[in-house]
């Protein structure tokens, strides 16, 4: 009868070890999606060389469809490419043939997108509306190079 609790016993402990063994596999294969962040959490660097990298042609309409980005063309611009930051939210910009034109913007938490004037143009705007303030980004090209100026 000692032998038979052995069998019993080892059996029972493989079986446990099997099911650990499954189970910590399908959190390794699906926990990054449920606990993580996707695509992980990017350093400043990392940012400041994504803002910098040309953007990719996008498929979009409109920047309602996707907040933070804009439906435009691709354009034929050799300016600069610049981040601007306000309370209210972030934008990007270029200058190029056209003049100027923001590349993407994003609202910051708690303000939404107002009004874009995305170009290209002499200048381009972007008002972020938050619930006790607005934000308005106004950038035009000084040179080759995008410059935020205070309303005229």
């Amino acid at each position: 009868m000692g032998r038979r609790s052995i069998l019993v016993a080892t059996g029972w402990v493989a079986t446990a070890a099997i099911a650990t063994v499954i189970g910590l596999g399908a959190i390794r294969l699906v926990g990054e999606s449920l606990t993580g962040t996707p695509g992980g959490v990017r350093s400043e660097a990392e940012i400041e060389r994504a803002l910098a990298a040309p953007e990719p042609a996008p498929t979009t309409g409109t920047a309602s469809a996707a907040p933070g980005t804009t439906g435009t063309a691709p354009s034929a611009s050799s300016g600069a490419r610049r981040g601007f930051a306000t309370d209210g939210g972030t934008a990007v910009a270029e200058c190029g043939v056209g003049g100027v034109r923001l590349v993407s913007w994003a609202p910051a938490q708690g303000y939404r997108v107002r009004d874009v004037d995305r170009g290209p143009d002499d200048d381009v705007e972007v008002t972020f509306q938050g619930p006790t303030r607005e934000y308005e980004l106004k950038v035009r090209c000084i040179g080759s190079e995008p410059v935020s100026v205070a309303d005229d």
